[in-house]
């Protein structure tokens, strides 16, 4: 068995060269290498592509290499958990292109495996499929997206043993495996380093043959940023009667992912005897409920909105090319999303408004056009007093034809062929008042 050579985070930075493409691990800052990154930011290298989920979070990770004017062009999924990103975007300081989280993962493993592209039915129909190659597979539209490679991934592992196989702990795997495979040069940040035979075969994640340095460091608290603990999540009443009503499309036993906002309640009315499952797309099945003793990141897995949560008996944890496959293969069968339009065809627009930079899709593109049952809880009225619910979107959709149930804080709509179609009203409405707030006429089924 070969040995991989022990190296500092110094040592580990200055492999990264000028205008190298470099790939970055993590999920906010949970799996990230926040170590080598801050090595990288001491060095004079510049004009690098930076590929990852997001770039890090103010003052930490891949947002030293923004700040310091490193970065020539950023590639990710969800630019806007750093405003920083966000303001370097819209001041054009650095360039960058936006992928669905799971188009994002599946590309780079492609690119790991020799595989040059593939088509995805993610994004068919919106915005950011306008320059890409579509067809229509097995009835389904679908675009065609290249494969991704890195001169150089950053990632980070829990422990590697002397000759470089690795394993994750919980929600830390995200982008981590898929960018061990495709880069040529693969440094990894681990917490411990083993002898050979320590680890479990069953257990190893990341092959030897994947890595070619390891880096020991160990991880700290404040390197973990807006995950190092539980923030406070307060709700009002209207709110929690939408995500009561919500609670109430799930069957037992469904595999249901959670979107952030009024979605992520529908987890704190959920019993142990319901039997539902939860599904958050950065890895995790099995999600319980927020830990009670506000311990962060440290010692618990997180959720898709970055906020630390405990496991239920029986849950796993996998990568992001496996947790998106999961959607894409229509193994989850409930989606609960938030909205900011929806129209009777079923279109959802959710991501984007116009008039600011498109810098964060996330998960919604593949959520809404992966799952078997997309509901939709939010506002029926916008804060001006326009309806939400309309003939058709004017915002960038996120997914066409998907739309199945639709919360708001007046009524239930279900969209068939025939468009809305009113199935309750929320406590003090009316069928008069949901006609005055509704942008788009519907059947009454009352």
């Amino acid at each position: 068995m070969k040995n991989v050579p022990i190296i500092t985070a110094q040592e580990a930075a200055k492999k990264v060269k000028s205008n190298d493409t470099i790939l970055c691990g993590g999920f906010g800052m949970t799996g990230a290498p926040v170590n080598l990154l801050h090595a990288l930011a001491e060095t004079d290298t510049k004009q690098l592509t930076y590929i990852g989920n997001n770039v890090g979070e103010p003052g930490l990770g891949g947002d030293r290499l923004l700040t310091n004017g490193q970065l020539k062009k950023m590639i990710g999924s969800y630019f806007t958990s750093n405003p920083n990103a966000v303001k370097w975007a819209q001041d054009g300081k650095v360039d960058y292109a936006l992928l669905p989280q799971g188009t994002l993962g599946e590309a780079i493993r492609a690119g790991g495996m020799g595989i040059g592209g593939f088509f995805t039915p993610t994004a068919a129909g919106t915005v950011l499929a306008k320059e890409l190659e579509t067809k229509v597979l097995n009835g389904v539209e679908q675009v065609f997206v290249n494969s991704i490679r890195g001169n150089v991934a950053f990632i980070r592992a829990w422990k590697a043993d002397k000759a470089g196989n690795l394993t994750y702990r919980m929600t830390e795997q995200n982008f981590n495996p898929a960018m061990a495979t495709a880069a040529d040069l693969v440094i990894a940040e681990v917490e411990d380093i083993v002898e050979v035979g320590e680890l479990d075969p069953n257990h190893i994640h990341t092959q030897a043959c994947f890595v070619d340095f390891l880096v020991e460091s160990k991880l700290k608290e404040e390197n973990l940023g807006s995950s190092a603990s539980v923030g406070s999540k307060k709700a009002g009443e209207t709110r929690m009667n939408i995500a009561r009503r919500a609670l109430k499309e799930i069957s037992k036993g469904d595999i249901v992912n959670l979107g952030i906002g009024i979605p992520t309640l529908v987890a704190d009315l959920i019993k142990a005897e319901d039997e539902i499952v939860l599904h958050t797309e950065n890895g995790m099945l099995g999600v319980g409920p927020e830990p009670s003793d506000g311990s962060g990141a440290m010692v618990n897995p997180v959720n898709a909105g970055k906020i630390p949560v405990t496991a239920i008996k029986g849950a796993s944890y996998f990568d992001t090319s496996t947790s998106f496959g999961m959607i894409r293969g229509k193994h989850v069968d409930v989606a609960i999303m938030g909205g900011l339009e929806v129209d009777e065809k079923g279109n959802l627009a959710n991501w984007a408004v116009p008039g600011k930079p498109l810098l964060g899709v996330g998960g919604a593109m593949d959520l809404a056009s992966g799952a078997k049952k997309l509901i939709i809880t939010m506002s029926h009225l916008n804060k001006d007093g326009s309806p939400k619910l309309v003939k058709e979107c004017d915002l960038p959709v996120t997914a066409m034809q998907a739309v199945d149930i639709v919360i708001t804080d007046k009524a239930v709509f279900r969209i068939g062929n025939e468009g809305f179609e009113l199935i309750e009203l929320m406590p003090g409405e009316t069928v008069e008042s949901i006609e005055k707030s509704t942008g788009a006429p519907f059947k009454n089924s009352l």
